[in-house]
Formats: C-alpha cells, structure tokens, sequence
C-alpha cells in the first residue's frame, strides 16, 4: 500500500521546468505546486505547452532544465524501476481512451492489476466489478471498444486509470470529441470520483465550461510561459468584467480574459492580425514558426 500524501501537501511540484525540441522553445520557466485532494486545470490554446507539461508530470518527456517531482521525487534522477514504482501511484485518462480493441472492457481494466499485482484472478474480476461501477459500466464489462460511445470509451478509460487506485488522476481533454451533454457527464463523473475517493486530479483542457465546473484551481499556459495560478473564482472575476472594465487591465490579464470568454477581439488575434503575410511567404524573420500566436480562441457556448 503506497503511502498517503498529508492533506495540503504538494504532490507535484514544477520548478523552473524548461523544454526545447530543436529551436523552439516549448516551456520556458514554468513554476506550478499542485496539492493532494484538489482539481487542477491547466489550460491554454493549442501550442501553449499544457500537453507537453502533463507529458513531463508522468515521467514520458524529461526536462532540459528545472525539475519535476512527484510525491517528492525527482523524476530526471530516477532510473526505470523508480519510474515505474512513482507510475503506480498515479492514472491517466488518454484524450482518446487508448483501449485495447481486441480486449473487452472487463479486460482492459483487468490488465494493469494483472501485470502490477499478485493477486488472485477472482480477486481482480471484484475489482474490476467495483471500478466499471464508479463509473456506470458494470452491465457493459464484456463488449469490446468499438461496441461502446465515445462517452463510454471514455468512462471505460477512466475505469482502467482507477484500477490501481491511484492518488493522482491525470485527464488528457477529457471532453475532447464529446456532444454537449455527454462532455457535462463526464466533468460531473470527475468530480464525484475526486469527492468519493480523495485524488488529486490534474486536468488538460481548453474547454472552457467543462474548466469551470470541475477546477479547484487553475493555470492558463500562453506560449509556453505560466500567465497565471489561482483559484477558480479568481479567474472567473476576470471572465466576467465588462469591455469597459478591462482597458484598465495589463496585457497579460486581457489575454487571460479573451481566452476565457472565447472573445473575437483582443491580445491573442491582435498578435495573430500582426503577423507580416509578406513574410511568411517569403521564409523571412516573421515566419511562422515566431510568429503564430499559441492561444486559440473558442466561442463560448
């Protein structure tokens, strides 16, 4: 039985986290403290570098500078057996489910206690009961993926992230690809499973209603810098000021407001309408890869 983080305590922590692939500069300087027990959203627009810092917290991208450290441990300075032992204690929600096809449900969740266990095979087929319960797939655990929704694929994933009973939930765009009402199912399931079973949970998303339901706290990536941390309600003052209001605000603080509210106009396709068109057809300094703004921005519904 792995031990239990202490309420309030950081179980991830990000210092100074840089990464670079060839000449671009992906996370430059990132700092974020996540604590045990509580919902994190990190978000941002395509580019900004949410993906590739949950590719860090679990151990598949090593950082060039800075470090990351789960439940206190450096992940750069373990060797493989270490990184499997801190893999245990946590679970991933993929944005596309990454079940096995040629498995049922059942087996796709059985197969993490299977490899990582010693227990008896009746013994797995209860857990594996208990875990497709908690996530409203009991009655489906023998049909395979293709028979299932997109939102059942996505609770059947959730099932199989559980099946070690982890402390840390990591969500990959969980509402990725859903309808509106299924997309509302599964942000209600993530915050029943953090309640009923304590996780910590850290979410990537850019799906700002989905964001606002299930966070505690929240980050907002742009261009690889953190903008900003702070509790959900903290954000929200920003999402709700008026136009007027927000003259008065700092660039980096309309930014975050047009992200939030999904707005046509402001900082992100102001840097978007700056881009020099001769330019980018010509190869020259402005080109793309300086000059396409990472915040994308979504109409709100």
């Amino acid at each position: 039985m792995s031990e239990t983080a202490p309420p309030n305590a950081a179980v991830v922590e990000v210092e100074n986290l840089m990464k670079r692939f060839g000449d671009q500069v992906v996370l430059d300087g990132v700092n974020l403290s996540i604590r045990a027990g509580e919902t994190m959203v990190i978000m941002g627009g395509s580019g900004s570098g949410k993906s590739t810092i949950l590719r860090h917290m679990i151990g598949a991208v090593m950082p060039d500078q800075g470090s990351i450290r789960l439940f206190g441990r450096d992940l750069a300075k373990l060797d493989e057996e270490g990184l499997n032992a801190v893999r245990k204690r946590f679970g991933i929600l993929f944005q596309s489910g990454a079940l096995f096809n040629s498995m049922s449900i059942a087996e796709n969740v059985a197969l993490p206690i299977q490899e990582h266990t010693d227990l008896d095979q009746n013994i797995i087929d209860i857990q594996v009961k208990i875990k497709l319960e908690l996530v409203g797939l009991r009655e489906h655990a023998d049909k395979f993926p293709a028979q299932l929704s997109g939102g059942m694929k996505k609770r059947a994933g959730l099932a199989r992230a559980l099946a070690l009973d982890p402390q840390i939930l990591f969500y990959d765009e969980p509402s990725a690809g859903l309808d509106p009402v299924t997309s509302a199912e599964i942000d209600q399931l993530i915050v029943d499973l953090t309640r009923k079973l304590g996780v910590t949970s850290v979410v990537v998303t850019h799906e700002m209603d989905s964001a606002f339901t299930i966070a505690d706290r929240m980050a907002m990536l742009d261009k690889g810098r953190m903008l900003m941390v702070g509790t959900r309600d903290e954000f929200d003052r920003l999402r709700q000021l008026s136009r007027e209001e927000a003259l008065a605000l700092s660039e980096r603080e309309q930014t975050i407001r047009q992200f939030l509210r999904g707005d046509a106009e402001g900082p992100i396709t102001a840097r978007r309408a700056a881009t020099n068109y001769a330019d980018d057809l010509l190869g020259g300094e402005s080109g793309p890869a300086g000059s396409i703004p990472a915040l994308q921005p979504t109409r709100s519904r």
